[in-house]
């Protein structure tokens, strides 16, 4: 599958790329993910399997997935310019004025490689609007000092808003990074997905594998879901009434799975990055270098028509 534009930028992404919030080794990370094993394998992996662009924030773990990613991209001799990285902004308890404030914080955090895209972690919890927010990112692009403006979990509202800002200086909005899987595709229903279309904006899916329900894992072996931290199980929704709602879907998965030679998150993954056309882009995670290469497979995964139908009706009685 070929690369894809990032919004109307020139930045070419290829349609999966790497969640590293895994990286963070601490904090909220800690209750999601499991410690990834070697991390620079796992980026390795990453490029090999023909992934070229990661996104890390600020907010995992301070710094650290930001650190920890590119100093992997150092010890795999990756110069600066040579794969595209995506962080963010958080504006939780702050003020526009922290974005100028903590670029150099950013900079430092990811040692030498540029800020290719640079997004607004979330459009609540900060004390100035979203409009002022946009501004001081807008004013970093028209330094120099980022390649382009993204934003995250924003409404379709918020995005033209965004949108708006960004035009007056000559800028485009590049990205929104929401949630979106076949177990999750509010997207389609509150305006985000027609708002990004007609604004030309990139959706970066995160947890497109619904916390691993996509892989068909926890419904071969129900007990796995008591064995997940908390608050991972509560945010994916897992629960033995899930598990039977979503078998159908999973089946069917499964069924195309075994047709292609694949594996059922892989399935998952190319029907994500295929029916919504070019607008959809992936981002999962990986603690393991295996899970990295899986996951890029998926963009050499070709489902035929009669296939992405029929996961679109499926999925939406298992969708939330």
């Amino acid at each position: 599958m070929d690369n894809r534009r990032l919004g109307t930028t020139q930045i070419e992404i290829s349609p999966i790329g790497l969640g590293c919030l895994q990286f963070a080794g601490r904090g909220l990370a800690a209750q999601f993910y499991s410690s990834p094993e070697a991390i620079t394998e796992i980026v390795r992996t990453a490029l090999d399997s023909g992934i070229n662009w990661f996104d890390t924030a600020e907010m995992y773990g301070r710094g650290g997935s930001e650190r920890a990613l590119t100093t992997a991209l150092h010890e795999l001799g990756r110069s600066p310019g040579e794969v595209v990285i995506a962080t963010k902004w958080s504006p939780a308890m702050r003020i526009a004025s922290s974005i100028h404030r903590t670029i150099e914080d950013r900079v430092a955090a990811l040692q030498g490689y540029p800020i290719d895209l640079h997004q607004i972690h979330l459009p609540h919890g900060g004390f100035s609007s979203i409009e002022r927010q946009v501004r001081a990112m807008a004013e970093l692009s028209r330094a120099g000092r980022i390649a382009s403006v993204g934003v995250s979990n924003f409404s379709a509202r918020q995005m033209e808003r965004a949108s708006e800002v960004l035009r007056s200086y000559g800028l485009a909005l590049a990205s929104n990074q929401v949630q979106i899987s076949l177990l999750k595709r509010d997207v389609e229903r509150n305006g985000v997905l027609a708002t990004a279309r007609r604004l030309g904006v990139t959706l970066i899916a995160y947890s497109p594998l619904r916390s691993g329900v996509l892989t068909g894992k926890f419904h071969d072996d129900p007990a796995l879901v008591k064995a997940m931290p908390r608050i991972r199980r509560l945010l994916s929704g897992l629960s033995e009434r899930a598990l039977v709602r979503t078998a159908p879907l999973i089946d069917e998965l499964r069924a195309i799975a075994e047709a292609h030679g694949a594996s059922i998150g892989q399935v998952a993954l190319s029907w994500l990055i295929s029916f919504y056309g070019n607008t959809v882009v992936a981002i999962p995670g990986a603690t393991k270098p295996h899970q990295a290469k899986e996951s890029a497979a998926a963009m050499n995964l070709r489902l035929t028509d009669q296939q992405l139908t029929r996961l679109d009706e499926l999925s939406r009685s298992g969708d939330e």
